[in-house]
């Protein structure tokens, strides 16, 4: 079997660190090549950390390399194609974050239009297998109608974040009609765990928590999430990057766009104020937090924020379908994972 050479973009960050240490069990793949450009959009340290512990886990017979760079340069992406020749692209770099996106819009241009457009141009002049592309729930935008399937339409982005990913979708479109590029897009619901996102609740709430902050609770409590751990993100990539989107004839005689979209969520929505229970339960359970802590004196219920939307729940259906996966980690589970190594990374 000839093993692949893949390439991860954003592999600094929380799920892409995650899959190429999956990926380093795969065996499939001989060469992985991870770019990210370690912006400071939150705690270098962590992605630095992450990192690490890649180097530390590569396989003696899998060749890895990291490249420190931006996907907006589109002469570094040309001449990593050109150099590596993957056959698997999965690109997860992205300037992520909804509220963010209110302050600085322009970060958000350049990485996930310019930079993802850089990528559908390499896979375009040096032909790839399959391009896995990280979009997101926060397309459905206001969507009434749940559980989100990916049949409803998204054109009604509300956050800036939002239109980029819904672009990224709409421009892997155009190339897989256009050069008949296997593309595959996956909307991701809220994903936690260890070493995760600092900006995301769990992690802000864990570290308001520690120092005696008060921590909000946005919608009076009233949001519901479909938090998903992130080895089940992981475990969906993995089976979905295996299976391309057949390029196939239709009856012009013009290839039918080999696309396709999958939602990767937990299927059960969470009310944000069972979730903050359970996270002070297993923040007390493994010693981040005493046993006595009051929670009560450090909650606020706040109105909803811009960009938000009250609630985010996947139809993931048609990935149990194609690829026989669905997620399968409690809240509980992930947060007791995310609770012990946040002791040991920043409490010892």
């Amino acid at each position: 079997m000839n093993r692949k050479t893949v390439l991860v973009t954003g592999g600094a960050g929380f799920i892409g660190s995650n899959l190429i240490k999956r990926l380093f069990t795969e065996k499939k793949y001989q060469t992985i090549v991870n770019i990210d450009n370690l912006n400071d959009y939150y705690d270098v340290s962590l992605k630095e950390w992450r990192l690490k512990e890649l180097e530390r886990l590569v396989p003696s017979d899998v060749n890895y390399t990291f490249v420190k760079g931006d996907l907006a340069d589109k002469t570094l992406i040309d001449q990593i194609f050109e150099q590596y020749h993957p056959q698997v692209v999965v690109n997860l770099a992205a300037q992520a974050g909804v509220r963010y996106s209110i302050e600085n819009p322009d970060a958000y241009i350049q990485s996930n239009i310019i930079g993802f457009y850089n990528i559908l141009e390499a896979c375009r002049n040096y032909p790839v297998e399959h391009l896995v592309y990280a979009s997101s729930s926060s397309v459905y935008g206001g969507n009434k109608k749940v559980p989100f399937s990916t049949d409803d339409r998204v054109d009604n982005p509300v956050s800036l974040y939002a239109a980029t990913k819904k672009s990224n979708e709409l421009m892997a479109h155009c190339y897989s009609k256009l050069y008949d590029i296997p593309t595959t897009g996956l909307r991701f619901f809220t994903v936690y765990g260890p070493a995760g996102r600092p900006d995301m609740a769990y992690f802000g709430f864990t570290n308001k928590l520690l120092k005696g902050d008060t921590i909000q609770i946005y919608n009076y409590g009233n949001c519901r999430r479909d938090f998903t751990y992130v080895d089940d993100i992981v475990e969906g990539i993995v089976r979905v990057m295996e299976g391309a989107p057949e390029r196939k004839k239709g009856e012009d005689g013009l290839p039918v766009p080999p696309y396709a979209i999958y939602n990767i969520g937990g299927g059960q929505p969470e009310n944000l104020l069972d979730f903050v229970q359970i996270l002070q339960e297993e923040l007390v359970r493994a010693g981040v937090l005493p046993e006595d802590y009051d929670f009560e004196a450090h909650k606020q219920l706040v109105p909803m924020q811009p960009g938000d939307v009250p609630t985010t729940y996947a139809d993931a259906t048609a990935l149990e379908r194609d690829f026989g996966f669905t997620p399968k980690i409690t809240l509980r589970e992930g947060l007791r994972k995310f609770a012990k190594w946040y002791k040991e990374y920043y409490t010892n």
